[in-house]
């Protein structure tokens, strides 16, 4: 007999690849899903999701609607949530709402509903600046940050106590916290809020925390979504996509199909004891190198990204994932590489249309005084 799982956010990104994942190897997939605009601009059930995934359309936020796509589930893998690190910063109780009360409620509505498993998404972004090295090579204990006035000069790497020059390292799971945003504070919140509740009722929970994932499906008129679908729905429309700071930044960018592994390998080896993994590719690429990637396999070269010489509040320098946890954990290894990975986004893209609305996002930023323009060097 097989399992039935339910897919909070279900019907999104990640949402749908995830339950391709599971339906090949013979789950039976719910989702729960608000079909909200801002991702899914008609509010319908999208032509992605496969057929066979059962939709319940419903607010995380609503413990009647909840407790009703919990009946019969086995499992539950947690990924609504309101997602940009930009708009949290002034949708404040929105996002507070949907994610630390939508998770409040299921929780909650798993009392009356025991699972046995709980996978919950969470994010790189409780990181802040990721993990540092000194300049003998020790690594820096303390958390990095930089200050405001720091970056009113355009002085973009983080620095030393002493002033020293410091070298950006993977970021293991042990890295202390450093919540420079709304929304990381609101995925922290879910992780811990998770792994309280598993530890308490004796229920397997697993704290994924993803990179910069990207893929088809990515929902490319969302100015706060993902920085490759951001800089894509700008190329589709002939313009250049704006980069922040000096475009130096590095990150790491993983596959959606690789997400979506990883979320079954945690399911298929559950530890009683609760974790924390990081899923990332392992790899770092600065933002301007992805831009211009991108470009070339979208054929739009003659489109140079613009570098805007701005920053925005909650923005970090540097944060990529040291995976080897994950490894050693459930067996979690990326097999997709950028290159075949930006390719298959380039196919899919050339059958998209996007309503470009980075600029009105990017003017409610200054607006609010979350963009600053750094003195000239």
């Amino acid at each position: 007999m097989s399992s039935t799982i339910l897919i909070t956010g279900g019907a999104g990104f990640i949402g749908s690849h995830l339950a391709d994942e599971l339906l090949a190897q013979g789950w039976q997939v719910r989702a729960l899903d608000n079909l909200t605009r801002q991702v899914h601009e008609t509010g319908e059930r999208p032509a992605y999701l496969d057929s066979e995934v059962e939709l319940v359309v419903g607010d995380v936020r609503d413990g009647d609607c909840v407790l009703r796509a919990l009946d019969g589930v086995d499992a539950v893998v947690h990924l609504a949530a309101r997602v940009g690190v930009g708009q949290s910063m002034y949708e404040i109780a929105d996002y507070t709402s949907v994610n630390g009360l939508g998770t409040g409620v299921l929780l909650q509505a798993l009392l009356d509903h025991p699972v046995e498993q709980l996978v919950v998404a969470s994010s790189m972004s409780i990181y802040g600046e990721g993990l540092y090295a000194g300049a003998a090579g020790r690594r820096v204990a303390d958390v990095v940050e930089r200050s405001r006035e720091q970056l009113e000069r355009g002085a973009w790497e983080p620095v030393g106590e002493n002033g020293q020059r410091l070298r950006a390292l993977p970021t293991p799971e042990d890295k202390p916290p450093a919540l420079s945003s709304i929304y990381a504070l609101g995925k922290y919140d879910q992780e811990r809020m998770s792994l309280l509740f598993g530890s308490a009722y004796q229920t397997p929970v697993t704290a994924l925390r993803f990179f910069n994932v990207y893929g088809p499906r990515q929902a490319l008129s969302n100015p706060y979504t993902g920085v490759l679908a951001i800089f894509a729905g700008r190329l589709l429309n002939g313009r250049a996509p704006l980069i922040y700071e000096d475009g130096r930044q590095r990150r790491d960018f993983v596959s959606v199909y690789d997400v979506a592994r990883a979320v079954r390998l945690a399911l298929e080896q559950p530890d009683g004891a609760g974790r924390i993994l990081n899923v990332g590719s392992g790899e770092s690429v600065s933002v301007l190198e992805i831009a211009d990637e991108l470009a070339q396999v979208m054929g739009r070269e003659e489109i140079a990204a613009q570098v805007t010489g701005k920053y925005r509040v909650g923005d970090i320098r540097h944060c990529f994932a040291d995976i080897s946890r994950a490894e050693r954990t459930i067996g979690y290894v990326p097999q997709i590489a950028r290159a075949d990975g930006m390719s298959e986004l380039a196919e899919w893209l050339a059958g998209q249309a996007a309503t470009d609305r980075v600029d009105d996002a990017a003017a409610e930023l200054a607006a609010r005084g979350l963009t600053v323009c750094a003195a000239a060097r």
